[in-house]
């Protein structure tokens, strides 16, 4: 287990690591993301495995008869955040590999379909919706609207899939691959310090937060930085800016969370005043009456800021996972198989809490001793990691092979 652990991580460590930052830049359907595939389908054929890449770009690597039913499947994903760190997805997808070598080695012989699973765009950093590959299998993001959607270049998904030779058509729903799922167990990095002092290197899940991401449009006038009077101005900048403190206050007051991550300024002049600009929101809270809350909170606020400052608000939601309650019935069975280990929430997204609806589904979490996720400071001990392998191996010999 530990050679194959550490040969599959040396493979995919230099694919699409960006030498300055030392992050990842592993984009859906780029040049990145092609490499990290090719990788999947070496491991899978490698293992005399049974590859597919279905209709909406997710590759599954198979031990036994896909069309069984009742399969235990594992996994997670390979693409990354822009400048992310090494272990967010593809601690999950080596994992996987790795337990189903340990499964080899004590000779256990499934007795369900066991498949391991590379879910696709898992991230939105290219065309700002996560987990587009799952959505689109669960049906929870339609085919045309993922056909529209568009980079910071305006090439759209569909474009962008082709170009990778892949076929925008083809995607869809896919209720009868998922109906073949009798349970999808997702290992992760945990990004957070829940268990970062405590003697446990694995936790499992209890639930995600409910979390969405919103996109600010503040609309100002076009002017000349050194020759408009201050008080003449129709600065969205600085609607903008006040929104920012506005989110961080809203949500430590209710006890959630509100990042302004990404923005966009036009026309992006050093000696203009911005005539846009857009910002993005992301806010996450325990409870879906409290992130509706926090939300309209930030919106009131730039919305009075920008009647004072001259500029106009508008408030687009871009995507919204409602919150997410693991099946019961399977996390007390990964308590069980594991012993006692702690059981906590989530406020991160990840493609099982899409796959939830549909799907009984769980996740196990690897101890990260910073708590430090979507930076290249992202990390996890040697030892952790095995501790990972040994975990997912002995919650897969529980639900395939007994």
């Amino acid at each position: 287990m530990t050679s194959s652990f550490h040969g599959m991580w040396a493979e995919l460590r230099p694919i699409g690591r960006d030498s300055g930052s030392g992050g990842y830049r592993r984009y859906a359907w780029t040049g990145a993301d092609t490499d990290c595939r090719a990788w999947f389908q070496a491991q899978a054929e490698s293992r005399g495995l049974v590859y597919e890449l279905d209709r909406n770009g997710n590759q599954w690597a198979w031990l036994g008869d896909p069309a069984a039913g009742d399969a235990v499947v594992t996994g997670s994903h390979l693409d990354s955040v822009p400048d992310g760190g090494a272990f967010d997805g593809p601690l999950g997808v080596v994992s996987s590999f790795a337990a189903l070598d340990e499964l080899r080695a004590r000779g256990a012989a499934p007795a369900k379909p066991l498949a391991i699973v590379n879910f696709g765009d898992e991230e939105g950093a290219r065309f700002g919706l996560a987990c587009v590959g799952s959505r689109l299998t669960a049906g929870q993001l339609s085919a045309g609207k993922a056909r529209e959607l568009r980079d910071g270049d305006g090439v759209t998904l569909a474009q962008a899939m082709e170009r990778a030779g892949h076929d925008p058509e083809a995607i869809g729903p896919d209720p009868e691959r998922l109906a073949r799922i009798g349970a999808f167990v997702e290992l992760h990095v945990e990004q957070g310090r829940a268990l970062a002092d405590t003697p446990h290197a694995v936790g499992v899940a209890s639930a995600i937060w409910p979390h969405g991401r919103w996109r600010f449009d503040f609309h100002g006038e076009a002017n000349h930085a050194g020759t408009t009077r201050l008080e003449d101005r129709r600065d969205p900048m600085l609607t903008y800016a006040n929104t920012v403190l506005a989110a961080r206050k809203k949500a430590r007051l209710a006890g959630a969370l509100a990042t302004f991550g990404k923005v966009g300024v036009e026309p992006n002049g050093v000696n203009a005043i911005a005539s846009l600009v857009r910002g993005w929101l992301d806010s996450r809270a325990a409870d879906e009456a409290t992130l509706a809350e926090v939300v309209g909170e930030i919106e009131r606020a730039a919305v009075e800021r920008g009647e004072r400052d001259g500029v106009r608000v508008e408030v687009t939601r871009e995507s919204f996972t409602p919150v997410v309650e693991f099946a019961h019935g399977l996390r007390d069975e990964l308590v069980k198989l594991l012993g006692e280990v702690p059981v906590l929430p989530t406020g991160a997204g990840h493609d099982a809490g899409i796959l939830s609806e549909a799907v009984p589904t769980a996740m196990l979490f690897v101890r990260n001793p910073t708590g430090v996720s979507h930076s290249p400071a992202e990390t996890a001990t040697e030892d952790d990691c095995l501790a990972g392998v040994t975990a997912l191996a002995d919650v897969l010999e529980g639900l395939a092979c007994r």
